[in-house]
């Protein structure tokens, strides 16, 4: 047994791999499935010819049952439409999307961005997207007056928010709110509007939650 000097005197002898880490996105390399009853277009045109961000960005616009949706494309972005099916209604086709270098961070971010932001577009002018609103609490209750949704929630005043234009609001009951729409930012944006003047607190359990969202009871303080 060596001394115990000579054994701090040894190195730790480390290895280390020679095998380089892929740099892909997962989610970039999964290709986008429609039906034929999807249209999508990459189109040369500018996505915006006014706003300065968006100049040298090309326009991508998807067609479907339920309307249309358009959304801007890096220049260093690389669309691949295929067709594997027989066209028509049924046919199916498949968007693969790639970028010029994988290694930069910039453009393999985006990558997986741009699918997921091209996937939701293809969904939301076939199936759509929603949110439904419970309204918790005495005398919380919303309806839908002349195109505007009108709030009371326990204040001096009702609160009035005019629906965004491209959505749909629907009350069936006075403590139940339904928001659809083809964008899932939009959606998810104005029913978090909607839940900002009265977030559910803890306490009580009262407020207004967002399709099945819940909260923990806390007990008040005892004395």
């Amino acid at each position: 047994m060596l001394p115990i000097g000579l054994l701090r005197a040894v190195p730790a002898v480390r290895h280390f791999g020679t095998a380089q880490t892929a740099q892909m996105s997962h989610i970039g390399s999964l290709p986008v499935k429609y039906t034929g009853e999807v249209k999508i277009e990459h189109l040369a045109t500018p996505f915006s010819t006014t706003d300065p961000r968006f100049l040298d960005k090309t326009t991508l616009r998807v067609t479907g049952p339920l309307g249309e949706r358009t959304m801007p494309i890096e220049p260093y972005v690389t669309l691949d439409f295929a067709q594997t099916k027989a066209s028509g209604p049924g046919g199916e086709h498949e968007l693969r999307v790639s970028v010029e270098d994988s290694e930069l961070k910039r453009q393999r971010q985006m990558w997986g961005t741009t699918r997921a932001l091209i996937s939701n577009c293809v969904k939301g002018v076939t199936e759509g997207f929603g949110a439904t609103l419970r309204f918790v609490g005495v005398g919380y209750r919303a309806a839908l007056e002349n195109g505007v949704l009108v709030l009371r929630l326990g204040y001096a005043h009702p609160i009035n928010m005019a629906v965004p234009q491209g959505l749909k609001v629907v009350v069936p009951a006075p403590t139940r709110v339904l928001i659809s729409g083809t964008d899932l930012q939009q959606v998810k944006l104005f029913a978090a509007k909607v839940r900002e003047w009265k977030k559910p607190e803890p306490y009580n359990q009262k407020g207004i939650f967002i399709n099945d969202e819940t909260i923990r009871k806390k007990d008040g303080k005892k004395k």
